[in-house]
């Protein structure tokens, strides 16, 4: 077996059910979770129908490529939505079986072994979503981890990267809006990166899967094709943003998104991607097609969203360091005691799920950035999310009294 699966870390729902198992919860209240960020909104009905539509092309085999008609439509809502002049569906767009899978197999596409014994950097955001670690690990090169922290709204001190770690990395990795955080970065910041990726000719990734939970309809994250377009580059030159249908319309069962950007870049991907075999079903695709044509559903997706989170609000904002997200529908919550602790302890207690945000970090400039935190997906069902947020305030004052 390949040796360097030797150096894939524990995925931390492996090490948040090693955590609960040595303890036991309240069995007289039921389980609510909130560690898993699996949307829990019930999936368009137009969407379903659309599947149920296509079943005769089970006896089908799909093209890699993907239809073009699917292109065309995911090239138009990238135009209408990060007001882009003109994209070409089949020159920089493919459709790919979510972003998990996209990501993976980019990295492994994109990063160059030829200077494998030098080890190249993929930098990466640090809390970061694994499979940017083990992608890059697998493909033979190293992470250069950029610490998210209060001190920088939640995003990398991108100007303290040092010219030596630049001169070494092939990919910049970006998660905007962030997980674990839901922190967007500014546009004024990806303008700089581009910048700055292309004096190294560094290839910029953004995951942007979370992009359309927002809370503010005139603030919507601005994307990486948008920072291209403001530098005048409509080529996207070394840039490629991954999206999804997961988050945006309720579909984490479809493993429908797609990848854009540089058609440099995607052209010998979609030549991997041939190889990988990793063709998107047709049914799926139409599927998709539906989804990606109707902002309707979206905007009540969103609307729920909002509800939950100025209920939680409500309840936590006074017990807890914890404020509203840029974007995502995640809370990233201060803990009064070290983030482990309180998440097996608000488990055995009060039966409520959260993950430790150390789980979700790495040691760098010797801090884990996510020590001291817990992610909450605000995934449940309203009358959910609101009993967990009751039952981890009580935790809280349970905690504050314990202590006086």
């Amino acid at each position: 077996m390949n040796s360097l699966l030797n150096d894939l870390q524990p995925y931390p729902f492996e090490r948040l059910r090693d955590l609960k198992a040595a303890v036991t919860p309240n069995a007289e209240l039921p389980h609510i979770a909130l560690s898993i960020g699996e949307p829990k909104h019930a999936a368009p009905l137009f969407v379903r129908d659309a599947l149920a539509d296509a079943l005769d092309d089970l006896e089908v085999y799909p093209t890699t490529a993907g239809l073009p008609e699917l292109r065309h439509v995911i090239a138009r809502w990238l135009e209408q939505r990060f007001d882009l002049s003109k994209v070409d569906g089949l020159q920089q767009v493919l459709p790919v079986c979510g972003t998990r899978e996209a990501i993976f197999s980019f990295i492994q596409a994109a990063f160059d072994p030829s200077q494998a014994d030098q080890r190249p950097y993929i930098m990466t955001p640090n809390p970061f979503y694994q499979i940017y670690e083990g992608a890059t690990l697998l493909a033979g090169g190293q992470t250069w981890l950029l610490n998210c922290t209060a001190e920088h709204g939640f995003n990398p001190d991108f100007q303290a990267i040092p010219d030596d770690v630049w001169a070494k990395t092939q990919i910049l990795f970006l998660c905007s809006p962030g997980n674990p955080t839901g922190a967007v970065i500014p546009l004024d910041t990806l303008v700089w990166l581009l910048d700055k990726a292309a004096q190294h000719n560094v290839i910029v990734a953004s995951d942007e899967c979370y992009s359309e939970i927002y809370f503010t309809e005139n603030e919507r994250p601005i994307g990486l094709l948008e920072a291209c377009r403001a530098r005048g580059d409509s080529a996207f030159k070394n840039a490629v943003v991954f999206h999804s249908l997961s988050k945006r319309s309720n579909l984490p069962g479809l493993r429908s998104g797609f990848i854009a950007g540089d058609a440099a870049l995607l052209k010998p991907y979609l030549n991997y991607r041939t190889y990988h075999g990793s063709a998107l079903p047709l049914q799926v695709q139409k599927a998709s097609m539906a989804a990606w044509q109707d902002e309707t559903h979206v905007e009540h997706n969103r609307s729920a969203y909002r509800e939950k989170f100025r209920r939680v609000l409500a309840i936590l904002e006074s017990k807890l360091g914890v404020q509203m997200p840029d974007a995502g529908f995640y809370l990233w919550a201060k803990t009064p005691i070290p983030d482990t602790d309180f998440a097996q302890q608000l488990f055995a207690q009060q039966h409520v799920t959260v993950l430790p945000g150390s789980f979700l970090g790495r040691e760098m400039d010797g801090i884990n950035p996510g020590a001291g935190y817990v992610r909450m997906a605000l995934v449940a069902t309203l009358p959910e999310c609101i009993e967990a947020a009751e039952r981890i305030a009580r935790f809280v004052d349970q905690l504050s009294h314990a202590k006086g």
